[in-house]
């Protein structure tokens, strides 16, 4: 097979507003190494026709950390694993509002107060969120999100009514491997909770992390997955093993099967959002700019839940040296 001819005939495909199948996606993943930059390049033209040259950038906050009652192998926080991690209560009005202006000033578009624990449906602390979400609207310029776990419908329908324009909820990884990564919920548990997102008229953020053991085609899964869930955005993150947790034995996935990744990604889900995440720095290292020749247009930075990320300011002039535009709360508003 040339695989040449195949990324062109499909990538064209695509580009004239259709989709392509689960089988042509796994074809499209069968791309050798040497013919990788063919298949990143059309994946990028996709990128540019749908979602333009804009990267949009956000950041996130620990606002609650450590014991949770779930038992997810790639945790840091959960209380099911022993990784050293800060354990603390949910932060103050005031360090959430600190913390949402410290990635105004860094260049953020969205902020996300990120809390851990199951959810929010029977949980005491939800008023004491919803008044904080509340201040950043009032005193930044920034999109604000939230990741606070599963949702009820009335949960959601509240974020709504505070100004909250994003929600983020991952599935993590595909249906079909659901149960190897997670025991004490269930991939139905998280889908209802996008479901309930948009009935309240929020958008989603929800992807998952690549490097939990998963196939290939268990990632195209999980793609296929939110692309029927009609997510508006993707987080891709990348396994970062942290010792403690069941994972941390876990081998890395080399660099050019992440960008090939993307690349598919963006195949797959041609006019949302797809943004690097969690772990990028450390899988792919010097390769980073290439994940916005593949597909990518959007990033969070400022570092993450457990582990610390690079110099905002690195992000931005890298997203600008690809001739690409980052989008801020300060360049938008």
């Amino acid at each position: 097979m040339k695989y040449v001819d195949l990324i062109i005939e499909l990538g064209n495909k695509v580009l004239a507003g259709n989709q392509v199948t689960m089988d042509e996606a796994l074809k499209l993943a069968q791309t050798p190494d040497k013919d990788l930059p063919f298949l990143m390049a059309m994946a990028d033209k996709i990128r540019q026709k749908f979602v333009g040259d804009e990267v949009d950038l956000c950041s996130i906050v620990n606002g609650r950390s450590g014991m949770c009652s779930e038992n997810c192998t790639f945790c840091a926080q959960s209380a099911h694993h022993k990784a050293d991690v800060k354990v603390y209560p949910l932060m103050s009005d005031d360090e959430l509002v600190a913390a949402a202006k410290q990635a105004e000033a860094g260049g953020a578009l969205r902020f996300a107060i990120v809390t851990s624990g199951r959810g929010m449906e029977r949980d005491k602390e939800f008023p004491l969120i919803l008044k904080a979400l509340k201040r950043i609207l009032e005193e930044t310029k920034l999109k604000v999100c939230c990741s606070l776990g599963t949702l009820s419908l009335e949960n959601a329908k509240a974020l709504k009514e505070a100004g909250v324009s994003r929600y983020h909820h991952n599935v993590e990884t595909s249906r079909s491997y659901y149960s190897s990564i997670c025991t004490t919920h269930t991939y139905e548990d998280r889908a209802n909770t996008v479901r309930n997102a948009h009935a309240a008229g929020l958008e989603v953020c929800s992807g998952g992390i690549i490097g939990l053991g998963e196939t290939m085609q268990q990632r195209l899964e999980m793609a296929f997955e939110v692309k029927e869930l009609g997510v508006h955005s993707v987080p891709l993150n990348i396994l970062n093993p942290i010792k403690g947790t069941l994972l941390e034995n876990q081998a890395a996935i080399p660099p050019r099967e992440l960008l090939k990744t993307f690349a598919l990604f963006r195949f797959i889900l041609h006019d949302r959002g797809l943004r690097t995440a969690g772990g990028r720095e450390v899988n792919l290292r010097d390769l980073q700019s290439l994940g916005l020749m593949s597909g990518i247009n959007g990033m969070l930075i400022g570092g993450y839940l457990t582990t610390g990320g690079r110099n905002c300011d690195m992000d931005v002039a890298m997203i600008s040296d690809m001739g690409l535009r980052p989008l801020s709360a300060k360049n938008i508003n």
